[in-house]
């Protein structure tokens, strides 16, 4: 029995090519039928593999059944964290967990070029990391279209809340479909 059997193929791929022997509970827990087609709230220690672990989960809502992802568009996920230091960490992390599928992850993070920004989400990206004022600026300015998103992720919500993200947070949620 493989010690990914519930994770995507091309997921189990990553993962093996990475090094992984075994998934962390936070992990597995992701993994499970109780957790499929939920809204989820997920705690767990720094260090835990949580990054992983929802990235893991969108594997198979955003490929189903296929091995690769379709061209590019309008994103499929859209993941928000509090900081540019954490967006850009798991951007990262989600660029070798969907590089076997093919995945093209954008960024949108205060600090950076958003010429660029724009750039790469006229591109196509199937899952956009970013913080929440840039990717407000983004969809006011129209650059990020939330018409395709299957699923949304708020990496550490409580950070975001005690940081005064609040009303950011209703935008882009209010902007996503439903």
């Amino acid at each position: 029995m493989s010690p990914f059997e519930n994770v995507h193929p091309a997921l189990a791929r990553a993962l093996a090519e990475r090094g992984f022997e075994a998934l962390t509970p936070v992990q597995s827990a992701m993994l499970s039928d109780d957790a499929q087609d939920r809204d989820l709230v997920v705690s767990a220690q720094t260090g835990s593999g949580k990054t992983v672990a929802f990235g893991l989960s969108l594997g198979a809502a955003l490929l189903g059944q296929r091995n690769r992802f379709e061209p590019a568009g309008a994103p499929l996920a859209l993941i928000i964290a509090p900081t540019r230091e954490l967006a850009m960490q798991v951007r990262g992390e989600l660029e070798w967990l969907f590089a076997p599928a093919g995945g093209r992850i954008a960024s949108c993070v205060g600090g950076m070029d958003a010429r660029d920004e724009r750039r790469a989400l006229n591109q196509g990206a199937h899952i956009v990391v970013g913080t929440p004022g840039r990717l407000v600026d983004h969809i006011r300015r129209g650059t990020l279209e939330m018409y395709g998103l299957k699923t949304v992720v708020l990496d550490e919500a409580d950070e975001m809340l005690n940081l005064g993200f609040r009303e950011e947070l209703e935008h882009i949620l209010d902007a996503s479909p439903e």
